[in-house]
């Protein structure tokens, strides 16, 4: 491996059943600042920690339609990553691995599916 290091931290995701209320939590009483909120989301941080709330919905407190995020590692360079990684997620089944791509809420996310059914996702801010 050459050049900086990429891995910058891992970001866990929060499912919670109030985002005001998570929010008012985190940054009036634990001092974390709200870097990003979209809706029912929201990427809070204090110094090099980070966690992503994301609101419950319906009872196994994930969106209808999405997996349940728990894993989230953030990197310099998603790209450098994926150029890395190719050879062998090619080997993964079809529909394991999505992106990278760039999504509505700035980050580009490289997702991948754990044979276990975990989601792990590397993302880099854009």
């Amino acid at each position: 491996m050459t050049g900086a290091p990429n891995f910058i931290r891992i970001t866990p995701f929060m499912h919670v059943p109030d985002i005001e209320a998570a929010l008012h939590f985190f940054n009036d009483v634990l001092g974390f600042t709200t870097y990003f909120r979209a809706g029912t989301y929201a990427y809070i941080q204090r110094e090099t920690a980070g966690i992503r709330l994301l609101q419950n919905s319906g009872d196994d407190g994930a969106p209808p339609g999405n997996r349940r995020f728990a894993y989230y590692v953030d990197v310099a360079d998603i790209d450098r990553l994926y150029a890395e990684l190719k050879p062998k997620l090619d080997t993964l089944p079809a529909g394991e691995v999505h992106g990278p791509a760039d999504k509505d809420y700035r980050q580009r996310e490289l997702c991948i599916l754990a044979p276990d059914g975990n989601l792990i996702v590397f993302g880099q801010s854009i």
